[in-house]
Protein backbone atom coordinates (compact mmCIF):
# COMPACT_ATOMS: atom_id res chain seq x y z
CA UNK A 1 0.00 0.00 0.00
CA UNK A 2 1.21 3.52 -0.20
CA UNK A 3 2.85 5.65 2.16
CA UNK A 4 1.30 7.48 5.25
CA UNK A 5 3.16 10.49 3.98
CA UNK A 6 1.15 9.82 0.11
CA UNK A 7 -2.06 9.03 2.29
CA UNK A 8 -1.98 12.23 4.06
CA UNK A 9 -1.17 14.31 0.78
CA UNK A 10 -4.46 12.44 -0.63
CA UNK A 11 -6.72 13.60 1.88
CA UNK A 12 -5.80 17.05 2.16
CA UNK A 13 -6.16 17.65 -1.65
CA UNK A 14 -9.23 15.06 -1.98
CA UNK A 15 -12.04 17.99 -1.48
CA UNK A 16 -10.20 19.96 -4.52
CA UNK A 17 -11.78 17.48 -7.02
CA UNK A 18 -12.71 19.40 -10.24
CA UNK A 19 -12.38 18.99 -14.09
CA UNK A 20 -9.71 21.10 -16.13
CA UNK A 21 -12.39 22.85 -17.74
CA UNK A 22 -13.48 24.88 -14.54
CA UNK A 23 -9.49 25.02 -13.38
CA UNK A 24 -7.50 28.04 -15.01
CA UNK A 25 -4.61 29.59 -14.18
CA UNK A 26 -5.68 32.53 -12.14
CA UNK A 27 -3.32 35.24 -11.20
CA UNK A 28 0.22 34.42 -10.70
CA UNK A 29 -0.89 30.56 -10.22
CA UNK A 30 2.14 28.24 -10.83
CA UNK A 31 2.21 24.92 -12.40
CA UNK A 32 1.96 23.42 -9.07
CA UNK A 33 -0.74 25.20 -7.77
CA UNK A 34 -2.62 24.54 -11.10
CA UNK A 35 -2.07 20.86 -10.28
CA UNK A 36 -3.11 21.27 -6.59
CA UNK A 37 -6.30 23.29 -7.32
CA UNK A 38 -7.11 20.92 -10.32
CA UNK A 39 -7.60 18.22 -7.69
CA UNK A 40 -6.71 15.37 -10.72
CA UNK A 41 -2.88 14.60 -9.78
CA UNK A 42 -3.08 14.23 -6.25
CA UNK A 43 -0.42 11.28 -6.61
CA UNK A 44 1.51 13.85 -8.80
CA UNK A 45 1.83 16.55 -6.72
CA UNK A 46 2.76 14.16 -3.55
CA UNK A 47 5.50 12.78 -5.50
CA UNK A 48 6.51 16.04 -6.33
CA UNK A 49 7.02 17.42 -2.33
CA UNK A 50 8.50 13.67 -1.95
CA UNK A 51 11.13 14.70 -4.37
CA UNK A 52 11.64 18.24 -3.35
CA UNK A 53 10.93 20.00 -6.55
CA UNK A 54 8.26 21.49 -5.61
CA UNK A 55 10.05 25.29 -5.53
CA UNK A 56 11.56 24.62 -8.53
CA UNK A 57 8.22 23.81 -10.20
CA UNK A 58 7.33 26.98 -8.73
CA UNK A 59 10.37 28.73 -10.48
CA UNK A 60 10.53 31.22 -12.87
CA UNK A 61 10.51 28.72 -15.75
CA UNK A 62 9.15 28.65 -18.35
CA UNK A 63 8.31 25.13 -18.02
CA UNK A 64 5.80 22.25 -20.00
CA UNK A 65 4.91 19.72 -17.93
CA UNK A 66 3.90 16.41 -19.29
CA UNK A 67 1.46 15.54 -16.37
CA UNK A 68 -0.12 12.16 -15.66
CA UNK A 69 -3.15 11.91 -13.73
CA UNK A 70 -3.54 9.96 -10.62
CA UNK A 71 -5.67 7.37 -13.54
CA UNK A 72 -2.34 7.08 -14.91
CA UNK A 73 -0.60 7.00 -11.64
CA UNK A 74 -2.62 3.98 -10.91
CA UNK A 75 -1.77 2.23 -13.87
CA UNK A 76 2.06 1.88 -11.98
CA UNK A 77 2.05 -1.07 -9.43
CA UNK A 78 1.34 0.78 -5.58
CA UNK A 79 4.57 -1.15 -4.22
CA UNK A 80 6.74 0.97 -7.05
CA UNK A 81 5.11 4.50 -5.81
CA UNK A 82 5.96 3.20 -2.54
CA UNK A 83 9.48 2.38 -3.63
CA UNK A 84 9.82 5.69 -5.41
CA UNK A 85 8.39 7.47 -2.16
CA UNK A 86 10.99 6.20 -0.14
CA UNK A 87 13.64 9.11 1.33
CA UNK A 88 16.26 7.38 0.08
CA UNK A 89 15.46 7.18 -3.14
CA UNK A 90 14.48 11.03 -3.82
CA UNK A 91 17.02 11.09 -6.22
CA UNK A 92 15.51 8.42 -8.51
CA UNK A 93 12.09 9.94 -8.12
CA UNK A 94 13.32 13.52 -9.11
CA UNK A 95 15.05 11.48 -12.51
CA UNK A 96 11.35 10.13 -13.29
CA UNK A 97 9.45 13.34 -12.67
CA UNK A 98 11.82 15.62 -14.14
CA UNK A 99 11.96 13.23 -17.33
CA UNK A 100 7.63 14.93 -17.60
CA UNK A 101 9.30 18.21 -17.71
CA UNK A 102 10.87 20.03 -20.81
CA UNK A 103 12.36 23.61 -20.66
CA UNK A 104 10.42 26.13 -22.12
CA UNK A 105 6.52 27.19 -22.88
CA UNK A 106 5.82 24.06 -25.80
CA UNK A 107 2.03 24.89 -26.90
CA UNK A 108 -0.26 22.05 -28.57
CA UNK A 109 0.84 23.38 -32.27
CA UNK A 110 4.77 22.82 -31.33
CA UNK A 111 3.61 19.17 -29.81
CA UNK A 112 2.16 18.38 -33.23
CA UNK A 113 5.02 19.47 -35.17
CA UNK A 114 8.14 17.50 -32.86
CA UNK A 115 9.34 14.28 -33.07
CA UNK A 116 11.42 14.84 -30.04
CA UNK A 117 12.23 16.89 -27.34
CA UNK A 118 14.87 17.08 -24.40
CA UNK A 119 13.82 16.98 -21.21
CA UNK A 120 15.08 18.47 -18.15
CA UNK A 121 16.08 15.21 -16.69
CA UNK A 122 18.53 15.29 -19.82
CA UNK A 123 17.41 12.52 -21.68
CA UNK A 124 14.66 13.00 -24.68
CA UNK A 125 11.20 11.56 -25.05
CA UNK A 126 9.87 10.65 -28.30
CA UNK A 127 6.98 12.62 -29.88
CA UNK A 128 4.53 10.85 -32.05
CA UNK A 129 1.99 13.14 -33.74
CA UNK A 130 -0.71 11.66 -35.83
CA UNK A 131 -4.49 11.24 -36.87
CA UNK A 132 -5.70 9.95 -33.13
CA UNK A 133 -3.86 12.47 -31.78
CA UNK A 134 -0.51 13.25 -29.79
CA UNK A 135 1.52 10.64 -28.21
CA UNK A 136 4.79 11.27 -25.71
CA UNK A 137 6.55 7.68 -25.52
CA UNK A 138 3.53 5.70 -24.26
CA UNK A 139 1.32 7.76 -23.06
CA UNK A 140 -1.68 9.56 -25.24
CA UNK A 141 -2.14 13.29 -24.66
CA UNK A 142 -5.37 13.44 -23.36
CA UNK A 143 -5.70 17.37 -22.70
CA UNK A 144 -3.34 20.28 -23.95
CA UNK A 145 -2.62 23.99 -23.30
CA UNK A 146 -3.86 23.95 -19.64
CA UNK A 147 -1.65 27.56 -18.84
CA UNK A 148 0.15 28.80 -15.75
CA UNK A 149 2.11 31.80 -14.94
CA UNK A 150 5.55 29.69 -15.58
CA UNK A 151 4.61 27.36 -17.87
CA UNK A 152 1.90 25.28 -19.68
CA UNK A 153 1.11 21.13 -18.57
CA UNK A 154 -0.48 19.03 -21.35
CA UNK A 155 -2.58 16.18 -19.37
CA UNK A 156 -0.98 12.55 -20.43
CA UNK A 157 -2.96 9.36 -19.37
CA UNK A 158 0.30 7.39 -18.38
CA UNK A 159 3.87 7.48 -16.35
CA UNK A 160 6.19 7.66 -18.63
CA UNK A 161 10.15 6.25 -17.74
CA UNK A 162 13.65 7.37 -18.21
CA UNK A 163 16.09 4.82 -18.89
CA UNK A 164 16.56 2.81 -15.35
CA UNK A 165 19.78 0.56 -14.76
CA UNK A 166 19.71 -2.39 -13.06
CA UNK A 167 22.70 -4.06 -10.67
CA UNK A 168 24.77 -5.60 -13.86
CA UNK A 169 24.22 -9.69 -13.12
CA UNK A 170 27.60 -12.15 -13.79
CA UNK A 171 26.17 -15.21 -15.01
CA UNK A 172 29.80 -16.85 -13.83
CA UNK A 173 29.73 -15.70 -10.15
CA UNK A 174 25.89 -17.23 -9.86
CA UNK A 175 25.07 -20.11 -7.73
CA UNK A 176 21.88 -22.35 -7.13
CA UNK A 177 19.39 -24.08 -9.56
CA UNK A 178 16.16 -22.40 -11.32
CA UNK A 179 13.04 -23.86 -12.54
CA UNK A 180 10.79 -22.38 -14.17
CA UNK A 181 7.50 -23.87 -16.24
CA UNK A 182 4.12 -22.73 -18.20
CA UNK A 183 3.18 -21.33 -21.43
CA UNK A 184 4.51 -23.09 -24.32
CA UNK A 185 4.44 -19.70 -26.56
CA UNK A 186 6.91 -17.76 -23.65
CA UNK A 187 9.08 -20.91 -23.79
CA UNK A 188 11.08 -19.71 -26.95
CA UNK A 189 12.01 -16.42 -25.06
CA UNK A 190 12.86 -18.19 -21.52
CA UNK A 191 14.91 -20.68 -23.19
CA UNK A 192 16.60 -18.48 -25.34
CA UNK A 193 17.87 -16.32 -21.92
CA UNK A 194 18.18 -19.39 -20.23
CA UNK A 195 20.70 -20.49 -23.17
CA UNK A 196 22.73 -16.90 -22.93
CA UNK A 197 22.94 -17.00 -18.70
CA UNK A 198 24.48 -20.54 -19.77
CA UNK A 199 26.67 -19.30 -22.24
CA UNK A 200 27.96 -16.37 -20.13
CA UNK A 201 29.19 -18.78 -17.38
CA UNK A 202 26.30 -19.84 -15.16
CA UNK A 203 27.09 -23.40 -14.12
CA UNK A 204 24.10 -24.81 -12.27
CA UNK A 205 20.91 -25.94 -13.84
CA UNK A 206 18.35 -24.19 -15.30
CA UNK A 207 15.14 -26.26 -16.10
CA UNK A 208 12.58 -24.06 -18.89
CA UNK A 209 9.56 -26.42 -18.84
CA UNK A 210 6.81 -25.91 -21.66
CA UNK A 211 3.28 -27.04 -20.22
CA UNK A 212 0.43 -24.44 -20.74
CA UNK A 213 0.10 -21.40 -18.47
CA UNK A 214 -2.49 -23.02 -16.51
CA UNK A 215 -0.47 -25.95 -15.58
CA UNK A 216 2.42 -23.75 -15.00
CA UNK A 217 0.61 -21.29 -12.59
CA UNK A 218 -0.58 -24.79 -10.66
CA UNK A 219 2.95 -26.34 -10.22
CA UNK A 220 4.04 -22.32 -9.34
CA UNK A 221 0.48 -21.38 -7.18
CA UNK A 222 -0.46 -24.64 -5.90
CA UNK A 223 2.87 -27.27 -5.79
CA UNK A 224 5.05 -24.44 -5.12
CA UNK A 225 7.78 -26.35 -6.87
CA UNK A 226 8.87 -23.50 -9.59
CA UNK A 227 10.60 -19.87 -9.05
CA UNK A 228 9.36 -18.60 -12.49
CA UNK A 229 6.00 -18.96 -13.89
CA UNK A 230 5.75 -18.56 -17.53
CA UNK A 231 2.53 -17.00 -19.02
CA UNK A 232 0.39 -15.83 -21.51
CA UNK A 233 -2.00 -14.15 -19.71
CA UNK A 234 -2.67 -12.46 -16.74
CA UNK A 235 -2.70 -14.49 -13.63
CA UNK A 236 -6.65 -15.30 -12.61
CA UNK A 237 -7.91 -14.54 -9.19
CA UNK A 238 -8.45 -18.20 -8.04
CA UNK A 239 -4.70 -18.95 -9.12
CA UNK A 240 -3.74 -15.69 -7.31
CA UNK A 241 -6.10 -17.25 -3.99
CA UNK A 242 -3.96 -20.61 -4.68
CA UNK A 243 -0.66 -18.87 -4.33
CA UNK A 244 -1.66 -17.07 -1.26
CA UNK A 245 -2.61 -20.33 0.61
CA UNK A 246 0.75 -21.20 -0.17
CA UNK A 247 2.21 -17.13 0.96
CA UNK A 248 3.54 -16.50 -2.25
CA UNK A 249 2.49 -13.34 -3.60
CA UNK A 250 2.63 -13.52 -7.47
CA UNK A 251 3.99 -10.27 -9.70
CA UNK A 252 4.10 -10.33 -13.57
CA UNK A 253 7.08 -8.94 -15.51
CA UNK A 254 5.55 -7.56 -18.59
CA UNK A 255 7.93 -9.14 -21.02
CA UNK A 256 6.86 -8.95 -24.95
CA UNK A 257 3.83 -8.52 -26.89
CA UNK A 258 2.32 -11.72 -28.92
CA UNK A 259 0.03 -11.18 -32.56
CA UNK A 260 -1.73 -14.77 -31.91
CA UNK A 261 -1.35 -15.87 -35.51
CA UNK A 262 -3.96 -17.08 -37.34
CA UNK A 263 -3.06 -19.57 -40.13
CA UNK A 264 -4.44 -21.68 -42.64
CA UNK A 265 -2.06 -24.05 -44.56
CA UNK A 266 -0.43 -23.01 -48.29
CA UNK A 267 -3.66 -24.87 -50.02
CA UNK A 268 -5.94 -22.93 -48.10
CA UNK A 269 -4.28 -19.49 -49.31
CA UNK A 270 -7.98 -17.83 -50.22
CA UNK A 271 -8.50 -17.50 -47.07
CA UNK A 272 -6.63 -14.39 -46.47
CA UNK A 273 -9.03 -12.25 -43.78
CA UNK A 274 -11.72 -13.51 -41.01
CA UNK A 275 -13.62 -11.23 -38.58
CA UNK A 276 -14.27 -12.59 -35.25
CA UNK A 277 -17.76 -12.93 -36.12
CA UNK A 278 -15.77 -15.59 -38.70
CA UNK A 279 -13.40 -17.08 -36.47
CA UNK A 280 -16.31 -18.06 -33.78
CA UNK A 281 -18.17 -19.91 -36.54
CA UNK A 282 -15.42 -21.26 -37.63
CA UNK A 283 -13.57 -22.57 -34.43
CA UNK A 284 -17.24 -23.48 -32.98
CA UNK A 285 -18.10 -26.02 -36.51
CA UNK A 286 -21.31 -24.04 -36.87
CA UNK A 287 -19.43 -23.24 -40.34
CA UNK A 288 -18.15 -26.74 -41.93
CA UNK A 289 -16.85 -25.93 -45.10
CA UNK A 290 -15.10 -22.59 -46.46
CA UNK A 291 -17.59 -21.59 -48.74
CA UNK A 292 -19.93 -21.55 -45.53
CA UNK A 293 -17.97 -18.68 -44.10
CA UNK A 294 -17.78 -16.99 -47.96
CA UNK A 295 -19.01 -18.00 -50.88
CA UNK A 296 -16.86 -17.07 -53.36
CA UNK A 297 -14.75 -19.68 -51.22
CA UNK A 298 -14.57 -23.60 -52.51
CA UNK A 299 -16.50 -26.06 -50.46
CA UNK A 300 -13.23 -27.26 -48.78
CA UNK A 301 -14.17 -28.87 -45.49
CA UNK A 302 -12.94 -26.90 -42.31
CA UNK A 303 -10.33 -28.69 -40.25
CA UNK A 304 -9.24 -27.31 -36.72
CA UNK A 305 -6.23 -27.02 -34.65
CA UNK A 306 -6.30 -25.75 -31.29
CA UNK A 307 -3.76 -25.51 -28.47
CA UNK A 308 -5.38 -27.45 -25.76
CA UNK A 309 -7.08 -26.14 -22.72
CA UNK A 310 -4.42 -25.96 -20.31
CA UNK A 311 -2.74 -23.28 -22.20
CA UNK A 312 -2.46 -19.76 -21.97
CA UNK A 313 -3.19 -19.15 -26.08
CA UNK A 314 -6.51 -21.32 -25.88
CA UNK A 315 -7.61 -19.00 -22.63
CA UNK A 316 -6.85 -15.86 -24.61
CA UNK A 317 -8.78 -16.94 -27.64
CA UNK A 318 -11.95 -17.95 -26.17
CA UNK A 319 -12.07 -14.38 -24.34
CA UNK A 320 -11.54 -12.51 -27.34
CA UNK A 321 -13.57 -15.11 -29.72
CA UNK A 322 -16.16 -16.18 -27.57
CA UNK A 323 -16.63 -13.88 -24.77
CA UNK A 324 -14.96 -16.70 -22.05
CA UNK A 325 -17.64 -19.05 -23.29
CA UNK A 326 -15.12 -22.69 -23.64
CA UNK A 327 -18.57 -24.73 -24.69
CA UNK A 328 -18.44 -24.01 -28.44
CA UNK A 329 -14.95 -24.55 -29.28
CA UNK A 330 -15.01 -27.64 -27.23
CA UNK A 331 -17.52 -29.00 -28.63
CA UNK A 332 -16.81 -27.93 -32.09
CA UNK A 333 -16.87 -31.51 -34.12
CA UNK A 334 -13.35 -33.47 -34.73
CA UNK A 335 -11.56 -30.19 -33.76
CA UNK A 336 -7.74 -31.13 -32.21
CA UNK A 337 -6.17 -29.89 -29.62
CA UNK A 338 -2.57 -30.39 -28.43
CA UNK A 339 -0.42 -28.68 -25.60
CA UNK A 340 2.81 -28.68 -28.11
CA UNK A 341 2.32 -25.49 -31.09
CA UNK A 342 4.99 -27.78 -33.25
CA UNK A 343 2.18 -30.51 -33.15
CA UNK A 344 -0.19 -27.74 -34.63
CA UNK A 345 1.77 -26.17 -36.69
CA UNK A 346 2.51 -29.79 -38.67
CA UNK A 347 -1.12 -30.46 -38.34
CA UNK A 348 -2.32 -26.91 -40.09
CA UNK A 349 0.20 -27.32 -42.85
CA UNK A 350 -0.49 -30.77 -43.64
CA UNK A 351 -4.03 -30.64 -43.78
CA UNK A 352 -6.04 -29.17 -46.51
CA UNK A 353 -8.66 -26.85 -45.38
CA UNK A 354 -6.81 -26.73 -41.84
CA UNK A 355 -7.30 -23.71 -39.52
CA UNK A 356 -5.15 -23.30 -36.28
CA UNK A 357 -3.82 -20.47 -34.24
CA UNK A 358 -0.79 -20.00 -32.05
CA UNK A 359 2.04 -17.52 -31.10
CA UNK A 360 3.49 -15.26 -33.51
CA UNK A 361 7.47 -17.22 -32.70
CA UNK A 362 5.91 -20.23 -34.42
CA UNK A 363 4.65 -18.61 -37.26
CA UNK A 364 7.25 -16.78 -38.39
CA UNK A 365 9.86 -19.68 -38.76
CA UNK A 366 7.24 -21.68 -40.97
CA UNK A 367 5.84 -18.84 -42.79
CA UNK A 368 6.76 -21.22 -45.50
CA UNK A 369 4.49 -23.69 -45.03
CA UNK A 370 1.87 -21.42 -43.49
CA UNK A 371 0.16 -18.29 -44.13
CA UNK A 372 -1.06 -15.90 -41.55
CA UNK A 373 -4.19 -14.70 -42.14
CA UNK A 374 -5.85 -10.68 -40.92
CA UNK A 375 -8.16 -10.27 -38.11
CA UNK A 376 -10.67 -7.49 -38.85
CA UNK A 377 -8.70 -6.34 -41.63
CA UNK A 378 -5.65 -5.80 -39.34
CA UNK A 379 -2.67 -7.85 -40.14
CA UNK A 380 -0.47 -8.61 -37.31
CA UNK A 381 2.91 -6.10 -37.18
CA UNK A 382 5.20 -4.49 -34.42
CA UNK A 383 2.55 -1.33 -35.03
CA UNK A 384 -0.35 -3.20 -35.23
CA UNK A 385 0.32 -5.06 -32.18
CA UNK A 386 1.53 -2.63 -29.86
CA UNK A 387 -0.95 -0.18 -30.42
CA UNK A 388 -3.45 -2.83 -29.94
CA UNK A 389 -5.32 -2.53 -33.86
CA UNK A 390 -4.76 -6.00 -33.81
CA UNK A 391 -7.56 -7.98 -32.59
CA UNK A 392 -5.77 -10.54 -31.40
CA UNK A 393 -2.79 -9.16 -29.58
CA UNK A 394 -1.29 -9.94 -26.16
CA UNK A 395 1.16 -9.27 -23.29
CA UNK A 396 3.09 -11.90 -22.03
CA UNK A 397 4.67 -12.77 -18.76
CA UNK A 398 6.83 -14.01 -15.90
CA UNK A 399 5.72 -14.48 -12.50
CA UNK A 400 7.71 -14.88 -9.52
CA UNK A 401 7.89 -12.92 -5.59
CA UNK A 402 9.51 -11.08 -3.51
CA UNK A 403 9.60 -13.44 -1.21
CA UNK A 404 12.03 -16.10 -3.74
CA UNK A 405 14.06 -13.31 -5.08
CA UNK A 406 15.03 -12.87 -1.93
CA UNK A 407 15.64 -16.49 -1.16
CA UNK A 408 17.32 -17.17 -4.13
CA UNK A 409 19.43 -14.98 -5.23
CA UNK A 410 19.86 -16.67 -8.12
CA UNK A 411 16.72 -16.71 -9.18
CA UNK A 412 16.87 -12.19 -8.81
CA UNK A 413 19.95 -12.36 -10.63
CA UNK A 414 18.09 -14.61 -13.70
CA UNK A 415 14.93 -12.01 -14.05
CA UNK A 416 17.58 -9.12 -14.05
CA UNK A 417 19.06 -10.54 -16.90
CA UNK A 418 15.49 -11.32 -18.48
CA UNK A 419 14.31 -7.81 -18.19
CA UNK A 420 18.14 -6.51 -19.69
CA UNK A 421 18.23 -8.91 -22.54
CA UNK A 422 14.91 -10.68 -23.68
CA UNK A 423 13.92 -7.50 -25.92
CA UNK A 424 16.48 -7.64 -27.67
CA UNK A 425 15.64 -10.76 -28.72
CA UNK A 426 12.34 -10.18 -30.69
CA UNK A 427 11.95 -9.66 -34.63
CA UNK A 428 11.02 -11.31 -37.67
CA UNK A 429 14.02 -11.80 -38.90
CA UNK A 430 16.15 -14.92 -38.89
CA UNK A 431 17.85 -15.71 -35.68
CA UNK A 432 15.05 -13.96 -33.70
CA UNK A 433 11.91 -14.98 -31.74
CA UNK A 434 8.66 -13.92 -33.85
CA UNK A 435 7.31 -11.60 -30.65
CA UNK A 436 7.66 -7.52 -30.31
CA UNK A 437 9.65 -5.86 -27.90
CA UNK A 438 7.93 -4.42 -24.88
CA UNK A 439 7.89 -0.39 -25.31
CA UNK A 440 10.76 1.59 -23.28
CA UNK A 441 8.16 2.87 -20.50
CA UNK A 442 7.04 -0.53 -19.80
CA UNK A 443 10.68 -1.60 -19.95
CA UNK A 444 11.74 0.70 -17.40
CA UNK A 445 8.15 -0.29 -15.41
CA UNK A 446 9.84 -3.73 -14.54
CA UNK A 447 12.77 -2.61 -14.05
CA UNK A 448 11.62 -0.16 -11.12
CA UNK A 449 9.36 -3.06 -10.29
CA UNK A 450 12.34 -5.44 -9.70
CA UNK A 451 14.27 -3.10 -7.26
CA UNK A 452 11.06 -2.57 -5.58
CA UNK A 453 10.70 -6.40 -5.03
CA UNK A 454 14.04 -7.16 -4.22
CA UNK A 455 14.46 -4.37 -1.48
CA UNK A 456 10.81 -5.05 -0.04
CA UNK A 457 11.22 -6.12 3.68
Amino acid sequence: MFTKRLISVIALVAILMTSFAAVKAQGGDTLVDVAVKNGSFKTLVAAVEAAGLVDTLKGAGPFTVFAPTDEAFAKVPPMVLEYLLMPENKELLAKILTYHVVPGKVLAADVATMTSATTVEGSDVTIIAGEAGVKVNSANVVITDVEASNGVIHVIDNVILPAITLPEVDPLAVKGNILTAGSSTVFPVSRAVADLFRNEGFADNIEVASVGTGAGFERFCKAGETDIANASRAIKGSETEECTKIERDPFGFFVGVDALAVVVGKETSYVTNLSKADLAKVFSGEAKTWQEVNPEWPADEIKLFSPGTDSGTFDYFVEIIFEKKKDPILNAPGIQFSEDDNVLVQGVAGTKGAIGYFGYAYFAPNADKLNVISVEDVAPSLESAESGKYPLSRPLFIYTTAKIMQEKPQVAAFVNYYLTVSNDLYGTEEGKIGYFPVNSDALNLNKLAFLALTAAK
